[in-house]
């Protein structure tokens, strides 16, 4: 029986609600419950927004999550907010290109990750959402590199398939990323 609450959040923008669905959808296709719960203020692009995911091998009673077991802050305000919601032992994903203040807490995992840096170089400065889910893929267990093919074709939009393979590049970077 294993369960995984992960905290998503940053500003509009940055593909935040589009990588909780991924990881939702992957989950999914693991066979596993899951719950995808997206927040946005009214500003929308440029505003703060989060989203609330949980992968578990048992029925998910609330989509609410107070202690989260994996934080990914992809800017400031976010890392301010959620480092101290994380659960003890858990992992926090930070932003370093963004975010200019290393985590307080050293009762928990902590990756930098200069995710619009990988992007930047991997020739699309918009996608560092990809890379850090990338990074998350290849620190925990629960969401299979085998598994984000098949779900990035469900979540992205007709609109943006022709973004499918630099989204893959993107994801492959930040799974290979070491910090």
């Amino acid at each position: 029986m294993s369960t995984t609450k992960i905290i998503i959040a940053g500003f509009g923008g940055q593909g935040i609600l589009f990588t909780g669905k991924l990881m939702a959808y992957q989950g999914m296709i693991a066979g596993r419950y899951v719950s995808w719960l997206p927040s946005y203020g009214p500003e929308v692009r440029g505003g703060t927004c989060n989203c609330s995911v949980i992968v578990s091998d048992e029925p998910i009673g609330s989509p609410i999550i107070d202690s989260p077991d994996i934080v990914i802050a992809m800017n400031r305000p976010s890392l301010d907010k959620y480092e101290p919601t994380l659960a003890k032992g858990g992992k926090l994903f930070v932003e370093s290109s963004l975010i200019d203040r290393k985590a307080e807490r050293d009762d928990v995992t902590v990756y930098y990750v200069p995710a619009a840096e990988i992007a930047s170089e991997n020739g699309d400065n918009r996608l560092g959402n990809m890379v850090v889910h990338g990074n998350v893929m290849s620190r925990s267990d629960c969401f299979p590199f085998d598994t984000v093919a098949a779900a990035i074709e469900k979540v992205i939009s007709a609109r943006h398939r022709d973004l499918l393979d630099i989204n893959m590049k993107m994801l492959e970077a930040g799974y290979k990323y070491e910090s």
